[in-house]
């Protein structure tokens, strides 16, 4: 039913449509919906840190029923979480991320923008935000939304005034905007970004609150609402069959990977927002009361208004079409206006209203879903104008001064269906998420080009310009060029349209752990993105290892084969961490990019451009036991890890698992957020303990407390409590309390250099109470804060042994963290050295 719902209400959001999707199919309902909208000259602004913080209840309330221009402002593309639905972390994981956020504002109504700030982890508090986001150029990020944007109201998803209270980049994301709400308004901050826009200042500043924020619903109906605001945000909308908390379920559920798929929800329901700034509204109920949001408000507006609400007054839904006459006038009247901000906005809606109003259909497609620089590519243009409206094509171009079609005169619901040759110039920048480009730091992404700030992607190098003219009235339209194709089970599938390299080249793994000084082969994978194309590989690494041939050769006859080449890659005798990287060289052009695809069907299928390196780590690890089970979670790459270090890991489906089907693991590990994510574990947890109990190992990755099935309350043997606790700074100090124990003994000695070089954080979700039965093993703590001792817990339970841990081992052995390996080696192989001794006994 969510999928159906969604299905219908994505046609009738206009203005932020992803490149990829299918042309619009907009009903009278859906037009007569975006006229209102473009009756209001008002603007609100959201503002929170990451995707999935954003109140999209709030967003629709704004969008769809005030109808006011809303965006919503996320500092970060939530690239420190984790991920449900897949492998994908980091920054590849901050690209799918972005786009489910533009998939929600799709639904929702409103806009993306973002920030350079990178998510970097959890964090405690601000200060830690702050100091390394560079809190002077984010600061500025925001001043520069606000005077580009131009909102007459901005909401705070959080409060400003609670530092230490939750997320430091919630609290972080909130005194920004506090602080930014005057600096956008003064001519002596942030001067450099007056070259290209202007001071603005907002009317209000308000913060969206709500009882969660008081403790309680009590303390929250006791509190002094004087300065409160409230809004029933749970209209119907009778024009869209559908209310605003459905549309804002539809919307918030775009975002799979964080697992926020919800039930849509019905009735009236209360939003509150605190004034923080700025004048108080007469009516309480009404966030731009008293704030000129007609056409009036710009210079020449009148007349336009007089002629666009006189449209929306006699709205003809039996045949839109005949508003086509007047909606032409208000907009060349628009292009007198010296507003250039609401000109440009409110351009962009009367073109769109007046092509769905046509029902023109205009498209352009490619043949292919990528192409190279220095490229020729034939391009398909199809116009079709579906009323009876006059209008002619005066000309359509890919490129200015390239080779076009004229003066077409488009026939009601005739097909025009023409042929392009778009000449891509070798100077074209390969298509990548733009913030990817160059290095970033920590906590900041670096972007070169200030004109793509903010912009939540890349914009389309080529597009389709379309010049119409209606009636005597010259509009021009524009389309980005794509690739479309079929799918027996799925139907039509629009995709972007894509420069690439003429090949990208790749490694196999992107982590290469020798357990030992023995060569191993690597594999270099070059794919081709043009026919006929051969060149070099050389490999690129450090003197302390040692390869075979250095450079091979390799041809590809045809686009999108790959050939594999094999080096062969010594490791020195000591320890030691690395990088190899592959140059790859045709007619002596150098290419040292991996191209990475995310594709899902929620979203556009995405291809990143990252440097081509894979980390080798020569370690001195020892490890007892040969073959691993392993139950997948919520997606992460561990049992590769394992393999990697000599392990057989079979990946166990839960539905198999039956008394004693285990029994032939030396030891099972079930990977993180499991029990959050397979309800069929519920069935299978005494097969589990039963497994441990007859002498088995079994090691629990940490889940999130309270997301699991009653029946999980305890998902240990003895008593185990899960809690919020974590140790986010990757760098705290560890102390080894077991110091005898196996787990720090066998068969690797674990000390304190093991905890060196870990990423992002210790771990997360420790157990904060436990039963007599376990032994805590490590000790660790962020600054300010008392010690945890539940980051690692082991308990015997009958001849095996169950282990707890919240270390993020998921996070570290892709990265290669020696240490990481050894500890989880150790895990593996508990138990086993009571086997050994006995067997060197009998021996």
């Amino acid at each position: 039913m969510l999928q159906r719902l969604a299905t219908c209400l994505l046609a009738f959001f206009t203005f932020i449509l992803s490149f990829s999707q299918a042309p619009q199919k907009n009903t009278p309902s859906e037009i007569y919906h975006s006229i209102e909208k473009l009756n209001f000259l008002g603007t609100a602004l959201y503002v929170a840190a990451h995707p999935d913080d954003e109140n999209t209840r709030l967003i629709s309330y704004l969008s769809n029923k005030v109808k006011a221009r809303t965006g919503y402002l996320s500092l970060t593309r939530g690239d420190g979480g984790q991920n449900i639905i897949g492998p994908e972390l980091r920054e590849s994981l901050g690209v799918l991320r972005t786009q489910e956020l533009l998939k929600a504002r799709s639904v929702d109504g409103g806009e993306q923008i973002f920030s350079r700030a990178n998510d970097f982890g959890y964090s405690k508090h601000p200060d830690e935000t702050l100091q390394i986001w560079d809190e002077e150029e984010i600061l500025g990020d925001v001043v520069h939304t606000i005077r580009t944007f131009k909102p007459d109201i901005i909401i705070n998803r959080f409060d400003h005034r609670s530092p230490g209270t939750t997320h430091g980049h919630h609290t972080s994301s909130a005194m920004l905007s506090v602080e930014a709400f005057d600096l956008a308004n003064d001519a002596t901050s942030y001067t450099k970004q007056l070259e290209t826009t202007n001071t603005w200042q907002p009317q209000r500043l308000f913060f969206n609150t709500s009882w969660w924020f008081y403790g309680s619903e009590e303390k929250f109906k006791k509190a002094d609402k004087s300065k409160m605001l409230n809004v029933d945000i749970g209209v119907y909308y009778p024009m869209l069959g559908m209310s605003n908390n459905e549309i804002a379920a539809i919307a918030s559920s775009q975002h799979l990977c964080q697992g926020f798929g919800r039930l849509t929800e019905r009735g009236s329901t209360k939003e509150y927002v605190e004034l923080l700034k700025g004048d108080l509204p007469q009516n309480k109920h009404d966030l731009f009361d008293g704030i000129n949001t007609t056409w009036s408000r710009i210079n020449g507006g009148k007349e336009i208004g007089a002629i666009l609400n006189k449209i929306e007054a006699e709205f003809n839904f039996k045949n839109p079409s005949t508003h086509i006459p007047a909606l032409v006038k208000a907009y060349n009247l628009l292009q007198k206006s010296s507003n250039k901000h609401w000109k440009t906005i409110k351009s962009k809606e009367l073109k769109q209203i007046i092509s769905n109003l046509a029902g023109l259909h205009l498209e352009a497609f490619a043949a292919n879903t990528n192409a190279t620089p220095g490229e020729t590519v034939p391009v398909n243009i199809e116009i079709i104008n579906r009323s009876a409206s006059p209008i002619t094509l005066k000309e359509v171009y890919l490129q200015k001064n390239s080779v076009k079609h004229e003066n077409i005169v488009l026939q009601e619901n005739e097909k025009n269906n023409l042929k392009l040759s778009l000449s891509i110039p070798e100077n074209t920048p390969y298509t990548s998420p733009y913030w990817l480009n160059e290095k970033g730091t920590l906590g900041m992404y670096v972007v070169k080009n200030k004109e793509l700030l903010g912009k939540p992607e890349t914009p389309r190098a080529f597009n389709a310009t379309y010049v119409l003219d209606f009636n005597g009235s010259t509009i021009t339209f524009s389309k980005p060029i794509v690739y479309k194709y079929a799918k027996k089970d799925k139907g039509e599938i629009f995709q972007p349209f894509e420069i690439v390299p003429e090949a990208t080249v790749s490694f196999k793994d992107k982590v290469i752990i020798f357990a030992d000084e023995k060569p191993k082969e690597i594999e270099v994978s070059v794919k081709a993105h043009k026919n006929n194309i051969e060149g070099t590989v050389q490999l690129c690494y450090d003197k302390k290892w040692n390869v075979n041939k250095e450079t091979k050769n390799f041809k590809i006859a045809k686009k999108g084969d790959e050939q594999i080449l094999k080096f062969t890659l010594t490791p020195p005798e000591s320890e030691n961490e690395s990088y190899i990287s592959p140059i790859l060289k045709i007619n002596e052009k150098e290419i040292t990019k991996d191209l990475v695809t995310i594709a899902y069907d929620h979203i556009p299928t995405q291809t990143i451009l990252l440097p081509a390196e894979a980390k080798v780590v020569r370690l001195n690890i020892k490890k007892v036991g040969e073959n691993i089970g392993y139950i997948m979670g919520a997606g992460d790459e561990v049992p590769k890890s394992l393999q990697q270090i000599g392990y057989t890991v079979h990946t166990i489906d839960p539905a198999t698992i039956t008394k004693g089907s285990l029994q032939k693991f030396d030891a099972v590990v079930v990977g993180i957020r499991a029990y959050n994510v397979i309800p069929e574990l519920k069935f299978k947890q005494p097969f589990l303990l039963d497994y441990v109990k007859q002498g088995g190992n079994l090691i629990i990755q940490y889940n999130t407390a309270g997301r699991w099935d009653k029946q999980f309350e305890n998902i240990a043997p003895y008593p185990l409590q899960v809690s919020r606790d974590r140790v986010t700074n990757e760098n705290s100090e560890v102390k080894i309390l077991a110091k005898d124990h196996s787990l720090i003994n066998f068969p690797n000695q674990i000390n304190q250099n093991d905890f060196n070089g870990w990423v992002q954080e210790r771990g997360l979700y420790f157990p904060n109470k436990w039963s007599s039965e376990f032994t805590p093993i490590l000790q660790m703590k962020d600054k300010g804060e008392s010690a945890t001792k539940g980051s690692l817990l082991v308990a015997p339970y009958g001849k095996g042994n169950y282990i707890y841990t919240g270390l993020s081992f998921f996070r570290e052995l892709p990265a290669g963290v020696p240490g990481a390996y050894k500890l989880f080696s150790n895990l593996l192989s508990i138990g086993k050295d009571t086997v050994e001794k006995k067997t060197k006994i009998k021996g």
